[in-house]
């Protein structure tokens, strides 16, 4: 059972890391293999992007630099994806953004053919996102409309096949105490367990079924 642990902010000893941090602690506990991915700390290649660098069409990554290939390669490995970030500007860091761009690439994560609608490649994983936010919950929805869970959520993770099992928030993070930050902690770890249980019970259902019979 691989799990990836994606943090999206840029900046170190976040609230955003400490989840993380207890996210992660609590799946390698129940069981699971688990990947810290901290984009504060990933020597990420931003800048020049190549038109060739936005697409893998074959679904193979020999063209695209080494660190972003092995990235794909993490997110390729992962049946399950946790996704953690603050909400900046009613959205996510543009650390985060420059990863979707240039990881969940056409011929990665999806793909195009005849008809309308792609097909998600990803599809069989599960995904899990978290958000830190200063604003109260009512605000983000009437004011800001979810924009970010709209965004990473459903126009992308969903549109690349992962099926999404939560989506919690951790609302007025600026004037939270210390006890309800635990709480918060314990919340993450919480469903750590719960997905890591999930993830088993997926595993041993298929390995009970029975195997396709070849082809004659």
């Amino acid at each position: 059972m691989h799990v990836l642990v994606l943090v999206g902010h840029p900046l170190r000893g976040s609230l955003t890391h400490a989840l993380a941090q207890a996210y992660a602690d609590a799946a390698r506990a129940a069981g699971a293999h688990v990947r810290v991915l901290d984009l504060a700390t990933t020597p990420f290649p931003h800048d020049p992007v190549r038109r060739a660098d936005l697409a893998a069409h074959d679904g193979t990554t020999d063209h695209l630099d080494p660190v972003v290939a092995g990235l794909v390669a993490q997110v390729r490995e992962a049946d399950h994806l946790v996704v953690l970030h603050p909400q900046w500007w009613g959205s996510y860091p543009a650390v985060l953004k420059a990863f979707l761009d240039r990881v969940l690439l056409p011929g990665i994560a999806f793909r195009y053919g005849t008809g309308l609608l792609p097909r998600r490649l990803l599809r069989g994983r599960t995904a899990r996102t978290f958000m830190t936010m200063d604003a109260p919950r009512a605000w983000n929805v009437l004011a800001y409309r979810d924009a970010a869970g709209a965004s990473l959520g459903q126009a992308t993770l969903a549109f690349c096949g992962y099926r999404l099992v939560g989506r919690t928030t951790f609302p007025s993070v600026r004037t939270s105490t210390p006890a309800r930050r635990e709480r918060w902690l314990a919340d993450a770890a919480r469903l750590a367990r719960r997905d890591v249980a999930r993830l088993a019970r997926t595993h041993a259902r298929r390995a009970a079924a029975p195997a396709a019979l070849p082809a004659t």
